[in-house]
């Protein structure tokens, strides 16, 4: 899958605290803050609505699925774009700050991928071999014991604010911690890039961020020895690959005015066409 476009942030200059329900009527303004892994996918959303809605002013930062809901939680964005769902905690927080119980909007549908050098020989891993790499007290240091070359085995992984980071933590190492001596990134991008220039690394990250002859996606299976599952739109779809997972969009209470339109033309035909663009599954 190819990922196309250039990262663009456009990041709030303005610290403004939301409505209640977030981009009122009487305002044309709206403020989104969260996931790395949607960013791209919610510029090129505000740029398209642009074009159908010019007077409404649409603010996007990508600074991760927790930085996002923690914003929404206290009353300073409109809309929490997250890679994750949301914790009992920070449901708790949205409701005591604003008033409200905060919304879950799924706009499309994602498969996190591994990566790995293309010179590394492996094709396919199980979740079982992956959380013995990234686990706290995990057996798999070294190539060797996958059938590659006698070298250590360079773990890339996000930063803990990432939901992406605590989505794979969860799918794949339940309540284990990761390993100490990760090489933590800041962003999606990040992990590919790092990646491709590493021949001894190993990462996870967006399907929409591949880059093909720079970096490889491993097939996954459940247990080794299983059949394993290629990362592509068409297994995220049937239910087969086995790392999908939801892209969702949190607000506290149910949008209204401007917010609301906008978040109905997310769920429309246009905008979900967007978001095969951008490689990942749409709603439909």
């Amino acid at each position: 899958m190819k990922f196309s476009g250039m990262l663009f942030c456009v990041a709030a200059t303005l610290l403004v605290g939301c409505n209640s329900g977030g981009g009122s009527a009487d305002s044309n303004r709206i403020r989104i803050e969260g996931s790395d892994t949607m960013i791209n996918l919610a510029v090129a959303w505000r740029e398209a609505y642009g074009k159908v809605k010019p007077d409404v002013d649409i603010e996007v930062s990508g600074n991760g699925s927790g930085i996002g809901i923690k914003t929404l939680a206290e009353g300073d964005c409109d809309l929490a774009n997250s890679s994750r769902s949301m914790e009992e905690e920070e449901k708790e927080l949205t409701k005591k700050n604003t008033g409200k119980e905060p919304i879950e909007h799924i706009v499309g549908y994602d498969a996190l991928a591994v990566y790995v050098h293309p010179s590394c020989p492996l094709e396919e891993i199980s979740l079982e071999e992956l959380a013995e790499i990234y686990g706290e007290g995990g057996t798999i240091t070294n190539w060797s014991a996958l059938g590659g070359d006698d070298e250590e085995i360079a773990v890339v992984s996000r930063q803990n604010s990432s939901g992406t980071y605590k989505y794979f933590q969860q799918a794949i190492m339940e309540k284990r911690k990761y390993r100490l001596g990760t090489l933590d990134q800041s962003g999606s991008k990040d992990v590919v890039e790092f990646v491709a220039n590493t021949p001894s690394a190993i990462g996870y990250s967006g399907m929409g961020y591949n880059k093909p002859g720079e970096v490889k996606m491993l097939k996954i299976s459940l247990k080794k020895g299983e059949a394993a599952i290629e990362p592509n739109m068409e297994n995220v779809k049937n239910g087969s690959y086995p790392i999908t997972r939801p892209l969702m969009c949190f607000t506290a209470g149910e949008p209204e005015g401007v917010l609301a339109d906008y978040l109905a033309w997310i769920k429309g035909a246009d905008a979900q066409a967007i978001v095969e663009t951008q490689g990942y599954v749409p709603l439909n």
